[in-house]
């Protein structure tokens, strides 16, 4: 993975970067809007991670220059400016997600990896639309909204479902709250409550019956991740 890091924070600029580089990916940053500008617009990316104040240009002015320029590359909209409505802006402006300050790499890391790869499947030429997803002996049919284990079908409520399709569209990797939040119920906020642990476990209780082995595993105080035990 190739990733672009405009930030003007040196401690938080080199944070993100030694994050990323310990994981395997190459790196490019820039300080500035102008500087940041110019190297999404004449090297190829796959991930943007882009702070929001920015010196000489600010964060939002380069977003909308890319998109403007046709540059279509997954930008994450770093800000302190956590608010609901400025997330929705930066959404609006073009952002593909957005993450306020301050955040955890381990979560940056996992929502690029996330976009990387939706990016990557839509380009493959000739890739048609995914109707079946699996793991193991679980299988989830998207046309048919059904689901089975080792070929008994479960019975899935439709927030169990999108729960579950989320969780095997990325197995082997720690999903946060956060995360699921967004992509599951659409909340770009956390609303305090125990709608997901609820959700989690009555998904766990119909995946595991009939002495089923476990396949939502809990990573304390980082998210859930799918697979085997």
């Amino acid at each position: 993975m190739k990733i672009l890091v405009v930030e003007d924070d040196t401690s938080t600029r080199e944070y993100i970067q030694k994050g990323f580089q310990e994981a395997g990916a190459i790196v490019d940053t820039a300080q500035d809007g102008p500087d940041g500008l110019f190297m999404a617009t004449t090297n190829e990316y796959d991930v943007i991670v882009l702070d929001r104040m920015l010196p000489k240009m600010q964060g939002l002015a380069v977003l909308s220059a890319l998109r403007a320029a046709s540059i279509t590359t997954p930008v994450i909209i770093l800000s302190a400016l956590g608010h609901v409505d400025e997330r929705i802006k930066g959404l609006k402006s073009g952002g593909d997600d957005y993450l306020a300050k301050p955040f955890s790499f381990q979560e940056l890391q996992v929502r690029a990896v996330i976009l990387a790869e939706r990016r990557k499947q839509t380009a493959t030429p000739g890739a048609g639309p995914v109707t079946k997803l699996a793991l193991g002996d679980l299988s989830m049919d998207l046309i048919g909204h059904k689901v089975t284990r080792n070929g008994s079908e479960i019975k899935l409520q439709p927030k169990e479902f999108q729960l579950l399709k989320y969780l095997l569209e990325h197995p082997g990797q720690v999903i946060s709250r956060t995360l699921l939040f967004e992509q599951v119920w659409d909340y770009h906020f956390d609303p305090k409550t125990n709608v997901i642990d609820v959700h989690i476990a009555k998904l766990r209780k119909k995946l595991e019956a009939n002495d089923q082995s476990q396949l939502i595993h809990t990573i304390r105080g980082a998210g859930y991740v799918l697979g085997p035990a």
